[in-house]
């Protein structure tokens, strides 16, 4: 039966037994797509292919955090798919707030004499982020530079990398809690990665 199988394969997935993950992505991509597609009409907004990607990229991530909640609260009360669809179309909403018309701007103030100016700030900010990027390996640091410096989409990133679509965001993810040098990060590199399905 469907529903005993795809609850074999989350628990797989948690389990992390090899393939486990990719087979879930080749199981749920066209479903998450869809939902994603459907939100958008019903939100009356247009996505491009890549944006699509990328709020793809996003449910999965959803999936995996906090070592992957979201799959272990699956109770098997209802079916798989209905489970995803709700917590894809929560995450899509989310994601696609950032998309929405931007408030009226405020009326201009005033700039306070002395007050540094935007260039200055934004090559401190630029300082900052290379001296963040020197704690991470070559690999980790141009995924941060592609998507954070570069603002380049979960598929360009995954079409100039070569690293599955679905990996991006976890991916991301572990690189930004090293530069913030979080004892997770740690924990997770002493064990083999394991809270990560492969």
């Amino acid at each position: 039966m469907r529903d005993s199988s795809d609850a074999a394969l989350v628990r797989d997935c948690l389990a992390g037994a090899p393939g486990a993950w990719d087979a879930f992505v080749a199981r749920f991509a066209g479903l998450f797509r869809h939902v994603v597609d459907r939100t958008c009409s019903q939100r009356r907004l247009e996505l491009s292919a890549a944006d699509r990607d990328d709020v793809v990229a996003e449910i999965l991530v959803e999936l995996l955090k906090g070592d992957a909640a979201v799959l272990r609260a699956f109770a098997g009360r209802a079916s798989l798919p209905t489970y995803l669809t709700v917590i894809a179309r929560r995450t899509a909403v989310r994601m696609m707030k950032r998309h929405d018309p931007p408030p009226a701007a405020p009326a201009p103030v005033a700039v306070p004499a002395g007050a540094a100016p935007d260039q200055e700030r934004r090559r401190a900010d630029r300082e900052e982020i290379e001296r963040l990027l020197a704690r991470l390996d070559a690999a980790d640091a141009r995924l941060i530079r592609l998507h954070h410096l570069e603002g380049r989409s979960y598929g360009e990133i995954s079409r100039i990398t070569g690293l599955p679509l679905g990996s991006i965001g976890p991916a991301l993810s572990r690189a930004r809690r090293k530069m913030r040098g979080t004892p997770e990060e740690s924990a997770g590199s002493a064990d083999g990665g394991a809270r990560s399905p492969a």
